[in-house]
């Protein structure tokens, strides 16, 4: 039988410290005289206290190395809990009902990006900076979970990066606190400067600190309505610049610092996905310098930053693109199923795992060409083993079958066809804003039924535990292991 002890306990401490961090955005509401500052202290309270309670009741089960049962219950059951206690002080300050605001909590912390809430601008600045601090940690805590468990767990062929063969995270940083340590200390320098940056080009103050934890998770939230439309071409640059260095992998960052500049120029994950992003940005603006009257510097701007913002699942808009025409939509759409580089904040399949699959491709054409000849998929020009390759396909086959559930299942909701298949993949992929008026980059998921709140919440923590991770736990050859 599974100890859940552990698991308890490392779900207690991270709720108690969710808990302490509602102190910031009661502090902030009592500094702007917002009675939302009472809201906060008591959800503080009642976090710290189940949290500490839950961790000292499972503290005698530690000892020892946690199994794989155990590493998988535990990330599973951290995404699925922290989110509750999460929407607490959005519940009970009467910004939204109990289920709106666990959608928005949700998607705050798997950095998704979708919201029910209207009015961004008149919400007090606590409630604001509460939804940046759930995405910034989610973004963190996405980068830790992708570069310390994934691999250990074998999950999409994350294992990939922990193989003897290759420049694993492993072998660079041996222990998983001083990966996490070191990852926080770049993660907050980024951070950072994306502030800085912000406040340099005309942003105010607490603006500047709200989205620039939201830029560098990739998470989306915005404290308008109208996203990033209201802001200066500068901030425009600065968030689409922000966006793709945190669609890098961070442990890149860290052999730079350590005076190791060779591996992230040199990462083939890297220059696809700097490929993939310029052959957008250059497609949607040859589009809308044709077909538009949006040209010229604008429409370069426009399509970098939009084109950005869905390719690494950020979610914020500038301008109306479903207004572009026919091309744009496509092209917005199928971006979604890319993603960023493995060990960042961004989401869906990825690039590394299109690089793998397209490999194999062209592996199986050879072997097809050439009977007798002996031919390997290589990664980064080193050979894959077959267990990545098995890995990897059964991610695509798992994420494209999810997404058709998930699809039909938002249909019988009563969605239209669009909202149903964007909405499904904006879920999945952790993107945020779907197509069409409803859901598209203009609206919100606030008229969207209450079943399909609870199916795109479902979707949002799916697709951040890359899948495997939670539908392994239906098996029951798991339990029984």
């Amino acid at each position: 039988m599974i100890d859940l002890r552990p698991v308890g306990y490392v779900i207690g401490l991270l709720i108690a410290a969710l808990g302490a961090s509602m102190l910031l955005p009661a502090i902030v509401d009592f500094a702007y005289g917002n009675a939302q500052g009472w809201i906060f202290l008591e959800a503080a309270a009642f976090s710290v206290v189940v949290g500490g309670l839950l961790a000292l009741a499972c503290q005698n089960g530690l000892g020892g190395r946690s199994t794989l049962q155990q590493t998988f219950l535990m990330t599973t059951g951290v995404w699925i809990v922290l989110p509750f206690f999460g929407a607490i002080p959005l519940w009970l300050g009467g910004i939204s009902g109990g289920l709106d605001a666990l959608f928005e909590a949700t998607s705050g912390l798997t950095t998704t990006g979708a919201t029910v809430l209207t009015g961004l601008q008149a919400l007090p600045e606590g409630v604001l900076l509460w939804r940046g601090l759930l995405q910034w940690f989610g973004g963190i805590g996405i980068i830790v979970f992708a570069m310390v468990f994934l691999p250990e767990m074998r999950v999409g062929g994350m294992q990939i990066f922990r193989t003897s063969g290759f420049d694993t995270y492993a072998k660079i940083l041996p222990r998983a606190r001083e990966i996490a340590s070191r990852i926080f200390v770049v993660y907050l320098v980024l951070t950072v400067c994306c502030g800085l940056a912000y406040l340099g080009f005309g942003m105010q103050g607490f603006d500047a600190i709200v989205h620039a934890m939201t830029t560098v998770a990739t998470g989306g939230f915005a404290n308008y309505d109208s996203s990033f439309a209201v802001f200066s071409r500068g901030v425009e640059y600065t968030a689409a610049l922000f966006m793709l260095l945190a669609a890098l992998p961070f442990v890149r960052y860290v052999q730079l610092i350590s005076g190791s500049a060779a591996p992230l120029a040199l990462d083939t994950q890297i220059r696809s996905f700097f490929a993939i992003a310029l052959t957008v940005v250059l497609a949607l603006s040859f589009w809308l310098w044709a077909t538009t009257d949006v040209a010229g510097e604008e429409g370069f701007r426009k399509s970098l930053f939009n084109g950005v913002s869905i390719l690494t699942g950020t979610g914020y808009a500038s301008s109306d693109y479903m207004r572009w025409g026919a091309f744009p939509i496509v092209v917005i759409f199928f971006i979604g199923f890319v993603g960023g580089c493995a060990g960042s904040t961004t989401c869906s399949i990825k690039v590394f795992r299109y690089q793998i699959l397209f490999s194999a491709i062209r592996t199986q054409v050879m072997k097809i060409h050439s009977p007798h000849g002996i031919f390997a998929p290589r990664f980064g020009g080193r050979p894959v083993g077959e267990d990545v390759v098995s890995s990897v396909m059964a991610f695509f086959v798992m994420f494209i079958v999810s997404l058709g559930v998930l699809a039909v299942a938002l249909g019988m909701t009563g969605l239209d066809f669009i909202s149903s298949l964007s909405g499904a993949l904006a879920a999945l992929a952790n993107i945020g804003p779907g197509l069409g008026p409803q859901i598209g980059p203009t609206g919100t998921y606030q008229e969207v039924n209450a079943v399909a709140k609870v199916l795109l919440i479902a979707g949002m923590l799916v697709g951040r535990l890359e899948l495997m991770a939670v539908f392994v736990l239906f098996t029951l050859r798991f339990w029984r292991a």
